[in-house]
């Protein structure tokens, strides 16, 4: 997908850019597909902010997708392409020969018309689903399950895919997109190709009220608050804090390892990312 640069007629648009929306192909959902979507503002169930930032933003309906690909051995037409504003990646919608319709996570080369199927036997494409056991070596492969038939976990955001490096008995190796080295169980499904939208990461919002419109506040530092609000807080004319970066609860923000124990997954890890 090609980037959108803009004449400065605006300070707004002097920095603008944009992805050109030629693989869109429908500008509504589907309505069955479709849910409503409530607002948080960054508050927990007990109305206390948890996320610090968050409020606003534009009214979106949530988009349902299909992580699990547990509809084997049906075929299944690609519709449409859309945009989805509660993630990075674009989605396509399936029509499968019984009727019935579903969103997955479009993947780079996907188009409308193109017959999708998810199951053991299906073949090697881009866009079908398939167990890590039945998919070649070498493959890049994203949306992938953690355990067996909870449905993808793994590499959904735009651009985004793993690398099957090897299968050792009932564990298959990936490469992460962050470099990690992960076993998983060769059962677990995941779908052929890399996530689309790969210029993602390449957009510039150009003005702080864009920022806005996705549901992002302004972001305060500690240094500029006052000594009740933030522990880097205060002081006489501009300062640097005087002391380690920290949390506004004093917990240090560059380096302090929080890890408290061992995890089970600790144990799949073959090389960390760092």
């Amino acid at each position: 997908m090609a980037l959108k640069k803009y004449k400065p007629i605006t300070p707004g648009l002097r920095f603008r850019i944009d992805l050109r929306k030629d693989e869109i192909t429908a500008d509504r959902p589907e309505p069955s597909l479709t849910e409503t979507l409530h607002k948080t503002g960054g508050r927990n169930n007990q109305g206390r902010v948890t996320a610090w930032q968050r409020g606003g933003g534009h009214k979106r309906k949530y988009r349902i997708i299909d992580f699990k690909r547990d509809k084997r051995d049906i075929p299944a037409v690609v519709k449409t392409i859309e945009y989805d504003p509660n993630r990075s990646a674009n989605i396509a919608l399936l029509a499968y020969a019984d009727g019935e319709k579903r969103y997955i996570l479009a993947p780079d080369g996907l188009k409308v018309g193109d017959v999708l199927m998810a199951g053991e036997n299906v073949e090697v494409r881009v866009g079908n689903a398939m167990p890590l056991a039945n998919i070649p070596l070498g493959m890049a492969v994203h949306n992938i399950e953690l355990a067996p038939g909870k449905g993808g976990q793994v590499a959904r955001s735009a651009g985004t895919s793993a690398q099957l490096m090897a299968r050792e008995g009932e564990y298959a190796l990936l490469k992460m997109p962050s470099g990690e080295v992960r076993k998983f169980k060769v059962t677990c499904y995941a779908t052929i190709g890399q996530i689309g939208n790969i210029d993602h990461f390449n957009v510039s919002l150009g003005k702080a009220g864009r920022t806005r419109w996705l549901g992002r506040r302004p972001h305060v530092r500690g240094v500029a608050m006052n000594p009740i609000d933030h522990p880097m807080g205060g002081g006489e004319g501009r300062s640097s804090g005087g002391r380690h970066p920290c949390s506004p609860w004093g917990q240090l923000a560059k380096g302090l390892k929080t890890r408290k124990k061992r995890k089970p997954s600790d144990a799949l890890i073959v090389k960390r990312r760092k």
